[in-house]
């Protein structure tokens, strides 16, 4: 079964006096431990396509399944719940509080979970150690490099035990060596965790590692060689 699947997904908006169609009824299955990389002109919808993956956006027609679990008619609330229960999101500039540390950054997700208080201290201590930070684990945001920044984001992604994971240009601000280090590392974590993972980008390095290179035309999905 796929993790993440999209059933003719469609999106639109209005452009003048038309409408511009971002998703045009897009078919979309990603297996667990798979990478799949997304690329497109700037407003090809790479954006929508993860928001309506990660069920921050509805379509206006279509179906997005996590795992199997249809989401079109799901409340709003519901909708949360799965998004916090099978989701992880890794965004451009990590995103982090600018005064929790590391390790705090990964608690958050446990407390606002209601995960037990040892518990998600143990989880976080084990994802810094597995992402190479255990000696960051106390550093605040401004005391750390970008590409630690972007593994502690990474780690916060996990923390839940998502079973689909998003990045958007998750190596955009980076340079082309930390770019490489942070592809490296969201492909290993997708094939240990057997994630299904999304990457949008327009950098090479995660590409390299994908297992399908996508991309989105017109309102469709091509698929590309792997080399293209």
């Amino acid at each position: 079964m796929s993790a993440l699947s999209l059933r003719g997904v469609y999106a639109a908006y209005p452009d003048g006096a038309g409408v511009r169609v971002l998703l045009d009824h897009v078919d979309l299955d990603v297996a667990p431990g798979e990478v799949v990389v997304v690329t497109g002109a700037s407003g090809s919808g790479k954006s929508t396509l993860l928001a309506l993956a990660g069920l921050l956006r509805r379509p206006a027609d279509g179906d997005v399944l996590i795992a199997g679990t249809s989401t079109a008619r799901l409340s709003e609330r519901k909708r949360t719940a799965l998004r916090a229960e099978r989701i992880g999101l890794i965004y451009q500039s990590a995103n982090l509080v600018p005064t929790l540390t590391a390790r705090e950054q990964l608690e958050l997700v446990g407390h606002i979970a209601g995960a037990p208080r040892a518990a998600t201290r143990a989880r976080a201590d084990d994802l810094l150690a597995e992402l190479g930070l255990t000696t960051r684990a106390g550093a605040l945001p401004a005391q750390l490099s970008g590409g630690e920044r972007q593994r502690v984001g990474i780690a916060r992604a996990l923390m839940g035990r998502p079973q689909v994971l998003l990045a958007d240009e998750p190596t955009a601000s980076l340079d082309p060596a930390l770019a490489e280090e942070v592809a490296t590392m969201l492909a290993v974590q997708t094939r240990k965790h057997q994630l299904a993972t999304v990457i949008v980008t327009h950098d090479d390095a995660p590409r390299r590692h994908a297992d399908r290179h996508l991309a989105l035309r017109g309102g469709t999905v091509q698929e590309l060689a792997l080399s293209s």
